[in-house]
């Protein structure tokens, strides 16, 4: 890993990102090259630029081109570009918020949910960056995120779904936390509540704590004693949170593992100026394979090379 990339730099969310700001950043010459690279359908040049500037960045971009060209850069690349490449390039153009409330809304669509991606967000993110995610969404379709979740979800796991968008810490006790939820395991059925309740309201470490005692006293995982004990997508949605409150980068490096388009362009792009070190940190640890190799194993052509540009290098 480049020890340079470890420097601390203020990015949207964090500072183990491995896009970060371009030092020698000239908006009016980037958008001019942009403007070139569109009329001539280049996209190596799109590429090499879209993806060593920030966030912050790309927004000054797209101010200074339609400044300069009278145009959308957004409409510019859609005639431009097409498949994943454009899907990817376009991504990197919204702020990290209208990416991650893009990504909330697209897992809500069609038929079916994404209950996976749903959680993915919800689980990652802080309460003060859900509030910042839930505010994109209403600027950007004009509904209600809390409405729109309820609306695609019912039961125990809606519960809990409402309950991680509106998380925020609560100080809780850590022997009585441990006790309710050991309580709530008792009954015939298990008891969703206290889950829900304890597991959405407490920062990170004091649930460690808890969930290392559930595991000592069971001598059972976490993932072993839901899998047990509660069904359905409770079970798939209590997984994933305590997954994500014991190691969050190697949840999302798991996520990765699966190799699947919308995933690996929905987790890099979200964490790319945050935490992408650690996830790439996680993936190598977890599969014995960089990421950096992992991808041109699985994808080619321009799409790659975007791709490798905002994982940065191997590890």
């Amino acid at each position: 890993m480049d020890p340079d990339y470890f420097k601390s730099y203020e990015m949207s969310w964090g500072t183990l990102g491995t896009m970060r700001p371009f030092s020698n950043f000239h908006p009016e010459r980037d958008a001019m090259e942009i403007q070139t690279a569109l009329e001539k359908k280049d996209a190596v040049t799109l590429v090499r630029i879209l993806t060593n500037r920030n966030s912050a960045q790309r927004q000054v971009i797209t101010e200074t081109y339609q400044g300069i060209t009278e145009k959308d850069l957004v409409s510019g690349v859609k005639k431009a570009l097409s498949g994943e490449l454009e899907t990817l390039l376009l991504a990197l153009l919204m702020t990290p918020l209208q990416h991650e409330a893009q990504r909330l809304r697209q897992a809500m669509e069609g038929i079916g949910t994404d209950e996976e991606t749903l959680l993915e967000i919800l689980c990652t993110r802080s309460g003060k960056q859900l509030k910042e995610i839930d505010a994109a969404y209403s600027e950007l379709y004009k509904k209600d995120l809390e409405k729109d979740l309820k609306g695609e979800t019912s039961g125990d796991f809606a519960k809990l779904i409402v309950a991680l968008l509106n998380k925020e810490n609560v100080a809780g006790v850590v022997q009585r936390d441990i006790e309710a939820l050991s309580a709530s395991l008792n009954g015939k059925k298990a008891d969703t509540e206290p889950w829900i309740n304890i597991l959405t309201s407490r920062d990170s470490d004091h649930l460690n704590r808890v969930l290392m005692a559930l595991e000592l006293e069971s001598g059972q995982t976490i993932d072993q004693t839901l899998e047990k004990r509660f069904t359905g997508d409770i079970r798939q949605g209590l997984s994933v949170l305590a997954q994500c409150i014991q190691s969050p980068d190697l949840y999302l490096a798991k996520r990765l593992e699966t190799m699947k388009i919308p995933i690996v362009r929905g987790v890099m792009v979200s964490h790319c100026e945050e935490d992408l070190l650690c996830v790439r940190a996680a993936y190598l640890k977890q599969t014995g394979t960089s990421l950096y190799t992992a991808l041109q194993k699985q994808f080619k052509g321009d799409h790659l090379q975007a791709l490798l540009a905002i994982c940065r290098s191997e590890d």
